[in-house]
């Protein structure tokens, strides 16, 4: 084909989505040759752009297939095709980047080693056991760049040169690593460093054989992982774990177990269909799955759940070969609530204190990224955090959020940034109350208006003033638009679902500042992207000692117990106050009187708190929302039964306190406790946005907020409200929890600014 003819076509294909670091342009390439087509590609920051000629039926063929077969990491958002000017080009290639600044591509989350690069171990000569191996189809992404276009030279492998035959792969565009950016081998890319307590160890098959004897010995690792460190151990060997619990001052909360493989997770969790396609998914999140095995008890520390992940880096894989563990504790490397350790210095320095042995290597981590955490509900993937492997594809939103920064929340924060019509949800951040967090997530806004080039002309941020996300905002200042936690909650949900329009939101959690200045967390919503109404709530509660309150949960049961029961409940002799000093409660009592430091609060998670506490299933809770979460994991399955409420101005539980009394007098069982609270928050739900169809007509609900972590309510309130033909909106790939918040701000404050409404 030499000319144009009426057989002929010339189109220019704009791609736009996660199309760079993923193997896109090799995967054109080879299409564009096998279906006779000449042509060009190249990455652009605003995605990839491509040029084809050739016949009509060959151009048609390739542009069908560029939508159904493209690589699995892959997430193609948008493709554009027009007729082009026909050039006569006489072969196809792939192009030199080009760097539009105004513009803005997707940066791939960080990708799991793949099946052939874990085949390759054994069989490249140059590439023997190499720890870094990856290619076109896997590997570190987003916490190796440093700087768009996606190119070697923006990323931290740029001190490594490669040697002649990466080199010669590299530019093969039939090679599996072509401009696979991290590409090295043993002759030309990072190294391993064991570091002992008196020695340093180089050689990385001996590194491997120490790594494994320790770990076979009950002793404590530090890894360097993908997107910062870890800390390893035998997670069936009691001792070692206690003994990380310590010196980790990480008392109650579960850690997480990686696995050799999917078969040894189901010897020891319960693992559906759809929980194996997440464990085995290029993301490979931690998924929480129900336990049928136990491994040490202070792995889980007595929740009937284990959060199981799969080996993600081929250190992992040559670990287990070595080992006879096959499933080993893998925690953050950090102390109590600070961020994830990533430099190799401080690693050494710090994590002695925990570790026998710290194990580096010199290619820096540019972004910190924690792991991932998914749950299964009603056979949907649920992100609870949303990091390594999820960050940063971003939203698309129906709105111009264009130079729009939202700070987040304070607790599990992610902020989110606002590029056209892309919302740009950071890696997950951290309790912002922590000093070294604080700095972790200023540095990465720094980093993120940066690289995704995007000045900031509006900020918003949440109501509260003493958030420090807010006391960011408002240093910057710029514009600046504060929205209520809730709404954002509800805003969060409905920009995930694409929805624009009113909606009943029912937003759950534990705390949020109120537009009256109480503290929210239980609001049922008539709520659109601008504004909400409030139209029911759980009743406000006196918190005894505020933040106190949500460390004790005994506190908010001693609230709960006076508000509606009166001091006569002190007459029950309830178990759960046996072991609680009388003059502490009398002085409890007193500062509800007397309204001393108890702030109001109508939040759902003080009411679980207070359940959990008087059924003598967590009075102390030792991380964030401990007490909801072990109230769900003994619930009992096949009860019915329910406690009373009442549902007129706001939402009462007198009823429900009178009744959990005679049952804990009566010695119910704590299962059965739990089950029947749980299903009154369902009938609770379920009656309250019924009469709000009733006035509004509005059929679609949103639900939103931490509170719908929960499994046991979710999946059995969902199909009530379908049946009822009821519209029902979750979230997915965005947590429901404070980490997804930023992004319903961020939805806020675009539809409010095209509306032209400054507050």
């Amino acid at each position: 084909m030499n000319k144009l003819t009426n057989d002929t076509r010339a189109l220019k294909i704009e791609v736009e989505g996660l199309v760079q670091g993923v193997g896109f342009r090799p995967f054109v390439y080879r299409l564009a040759r096998q279906n006779n087509c000449k042509g060009y590609v190249l990455n652009k920051t605003d995605g990839v752009l491509i040029k084809i000629e050739g016949a009509k039926k060959n151009t048609e063929n390739f542009s069908n297939e560029l939508k159904t077969r493209h690589p699995a990491a892959a997430l193609v958002e948008n493709i554009r095709i027009r007729n082009d000017k026909f050039e006569n080009l006489n072969e196809f290639k792939i192009l030199d980047s080009q760097d539009l600044s105004d513009e803005i591509s997707q940066i791939s989350p960080d990708i799991a080693v793949c099946d052939d690069c874990i085949s390759d171990l054994k069989n490249q000569p140059h590439r023997l056991d190499f720890p870094f191996i990856n290619c076109t189809n896997c590997g570190p992404r987003f916490t190796i760049v440093k700087d768009f276009p996606y190119d070697r030279e923006k990323t931290t492998m740029q001190v490594f040169q490669m040697c002649d035959k990466c080199e010669k792969e590299y530019n093969d565009v039939s090679d599996r690593r072509f401009h696979a950016q991290p590409v090295a081998c043993n002759d030309c890319g990072p190294e391993y460093r064991l570091h002992l307590k008196d020695n340093v160890v180089r050689d990385f098959e001996e590194i491997i054989d120490i790594l494994a004897n320790h770990i076979d010995e009950g002793k404590i690792v530090a890894v360097k992982g993908m997107g910062g460190f870890h800390i390893m151990c035998d997670a069936q060997n009691e001792a070692a774990v206690r003994r990380l619990r310590n010196s980790k001052h990480r008392e109650g909360k579960p850690f997480a177990v990686m696995f050799s493989n999917i078969d040894k997770i189901k010897e020891y969790a319960q693992v559906s269909s759809a929980e194996e396609n997440s464990l085995l998914s290029w993301h490979r999140p931690i998924v929480l799955l129900n336990a049928k095995k136990e491994l040490a008890f202070s792995v889980c520390n007595g929740f009937n759940t284990i959060g199981a992940f799969l080996p993600y880096m081929p250190v992992h894989y040559m670990f287990f070969e070595k080992s006879k563990i096959q499933a080993v504790v893998l925690t953050s490397g950090n102390f109590y609530e600070e961020p994830i350790i990533i430099d190799n210095d401080q690693a050494k320095s710090q994590l002695f204190n925990i570790a026998d042995a710290v194990l580096t290597y010199n290619r820096d981590i540019y972004n910190r990224t924690d792991d991932s955490v998914v749950r299964i509900i009603n056979d949907s993937e649920c992100i609870f955090r949303r990091s390594r492997g999820y960050a940063p594809h971003p939203i698309y939103l129906n709105l111009n959020i264009d130079g729009i920064l939202a700070t987040g929340a304070e607790l599990v924060n992610c902020f989110c940034a606002g590029k056209g019509n892309q919302a740009i949800l950071s890696q997950h951040i951290g309790d912002l109350k922590n000093y070294e967090t604080y700095e972790f997530y200023t540095e990465t806004i720094e980093k993120f208006l940066r690289l995704f080039r995007v000045n900031p002309s509006l900020v918003v941020s949440d109501m509260h003033p003493d958030y420090m996300s807010t006391k960011y905002a408002e240093d910057l200042k710029i514009d600046h638009i504060k929205v209520q936690h809730h709404h954002a909650h509800i805003a969060s949900c409905m920009v995930e679902n694409k929805l624009d329009e009113p909606v009943i939101g029912v937003s759950f959690d534990g705390t949020g500042y109120g537009s009256d200045g109480n503290i929210w967390g239980s609001e049922f919503l008539i709520a659109d992207l601008k504004d909400f109404k409030r139209y029911t709530h759980f009743d406000y509660i006196e918190l005894p000692g505020g933040d106190k309150a949500v460390e004790e949960p005994w506190r908010t049961a001693i609230s709960y117990l006076y508000k509606y029961l009166g001091k006569d409940f002190l007459k029950l002799e309830l178990p759960f106050l046996e072991n609680i000093d009388k003059n502490k409660i009398n002085m409890i009592l007193a500062a509800i009187d007397r309204k001393i430091n108890c702030p109001l609060s109508s939040g759902a998670g003080r009411l679980f708190d207070a359940v959990a506490a008087i059924a003598g299933i967590c009075k102390i809770s030792g991380f964030h929302a401990e007490a909801p979460m072990r109230l769900e994991s003994v619930v009992a399955e096949n009860i019915e039964d329910c406690y009373d409420f009442e549902i007129n101005k706001t939402i009462s539980f007198k009823n429900l306190f009178k009744e959990l009394v005679v049952d804990i007098k009566e010695g119910i069982s704590e299962s059965i406790i739990s089950a029947k609270f749980h299903n009154t928050i369902i009938y609770v739900i379920f009656e309250a946005v019924t009469e709000i169809r009733k006035e509004t007509g509005i059929e679609k609900v949103a639900l939103s907020g931490g509170t719908f972590q929960n499994k046991y309510i979710l999946e059995r309130l969902k199909p009530m409200l379908l049946s009822e033909k009821f519209k029902v909106y979750t979230q997915t790939g965005i947590p429901c929890n404070d980490g997804g918040i930023a992004l319903g701000q961020l939805a806020i404050a675009g539809k409010r600014r095209n509306m032209g409404i400054r507050e």
